[in-house]
């Protein structure tokens, strides 16, 4: 067993504040509460030590693809997105045919049994044409229960998250479907009222993909599913902290209305997370990537990020002036909530993973440690 490690002098976020000149203890793959005197000292002072990232949407990242890619595909895309700081990710599927889904389904759930992912999130094809964003208007269909149900059966109880339109025919008993397996239903990519969305609130749906993003914009007299999503208290909001996705007046007014309790940051990324400009595929869809934002080669819609949750973590505390506690919340401790994850992941306790990453005064990352490894080691920069 490698030695006992004493993470010192950082400013570290615990979920009861920020400590300066704290220590964490790593024992093997666990936070410990104390330290052998032989222990081995890292020094981390002038940096900031957080709990390891966790992202609940994620389409795939380093050129690989966890939509339609092979395992080595996506454990390619999976350590891309650890060298960023994310230490547990979901796999998100975007729409496809529903045997491809299931196929694709059956790989994944391997991976989440051998705990190289957290789970699989099914994102369509149960979405509405209205508000498709980057899924193929062809392969959209209603949410039948019995539909539902066959993905979950192909992810052999490692489904996580279903993204509906649930205002579509069957859309509410899909909800309560996924609510009685312990699959976290998403009010997503909809056309919905604000009263059919607390419709869909009240059947059991308790996360928003990718709010104010795929779906109707707030208005006064019309307020649909933004305002429902916001102030309901069962809720949790996912955002993409890219810059391109969202003004940092509505990120702002998000955390507002929803507070740092109700917010998750996830990615939302594609292949070209971590990798770069070009052509790539989303689904069957053909996505150019220019400066970092990714496009429809036809129609030109948004189509998943480029981002990692290093820059969403530094753009919350430097651009939109988010305290670091709050941030920690939204890219570790609520997420880990929502996957029922959180006794072992998401904040910095003893008995917990040590899932960690170490920041520098700018908030850059510098280290990244998984399960008691270092991923990125804060002594070789």
């Amino acid at each position: 067993m490698a030695p006992t490690k004493v993470l010192a002098g950082a400013r570290v976020v615990l979920p009861t504040g920020t400590v300066d000149d704290g220590r964490v203890t790593v024992e093997g793959t666990r936070i410990a509460d104390t330290a052998p005197a032989d222990a081995e000292t890292v020094d981390l002072s002038g940096h900031w030590v957080v709990p390891g990232f966790v992202d609940l949407h994620n389409h795939g990242g380093g050129g690989a693809s966890f939509t339609g890619g092979t395992a080595e595909d996506v454990l390619k895309g999976v350590h891309t997105h650890h060298l960023h700081g994310t230490t547990t990710v979901v796999a998100s599927a975007v729409t496809g045919d529903l045997d491809f889904l299931g196929r694709q389904a059956g790989m994944l759930a391997e991976l989440a049994q051998q705990g190289d992912i957290a789970g699989i999130h099914f994102e369509g094809p149960f979405i509405s044409p209205c508000r498709k964003g980057a899924h193929d208007e062809g392969l959209l269909r209603d949410p039948d229960p019995a539909e539902v149900r066959k993905l979950l059966d192909a992810a052999h109880g490692h489904a996580r998250m279903v993204t509906l339109a649930t205002e579509l025919p069957g859309g509410l008993d899909s909800v309560r479907l996924l609510a009685e397996h312990g699959v976290i239903a998403a009010v997503g990519h909809t056309d919905a009222t604000y009263e059919q969305t607390l419709q869909a609130i009240d059947a059991g749906a308790t996360v928003a993909t990718h709010l104010f993003n795929a779906m109707p914009p707030l208005g006064h007299r019309s307020p649909g599913p933004i305002t429902a999503l916001l102030e309901d208290e069962r809720v949790t909001v996912e955002l993409i902290n890219d810059g391109t996705h969202l003004h940092p007046a509505a990120l702002r007014l998000a955390f507002h209305h929803a507070g740092a309790a109700r917010v998750a940051f996830i990615t939302d990324a594609m292949d070209a997370a971590g990798f770069g400009d070009g052509r790539y595929m989303l689904g069957p869809m053909e996505v150019e990537v220019a400066d970092g934002v990714a496009r429809l080669v036809e129609g030109g819609s948004i189509a998943g990020s480029t981002l990692t949750l290093d820059r969403a973590f530094k753009r919350a505390v430097t651009v939109d002036g988010l305290p670091v506690e709050d941030v920690v919340r939204a890219i570790s401790a609520n997420p880990a909530r929502l996957l029922g994850l959180d006794d072992r992941i998401g904040s910095l306790e003893p008995g917990k993973d040590a899932d960690l990453v170490v920041l520098d005064a700018g908030f850059d990352l510098v280290g990244v440690m998984r399960r008691g490894e270092w991923v990125v080691d804060p002594r070789l920069g």
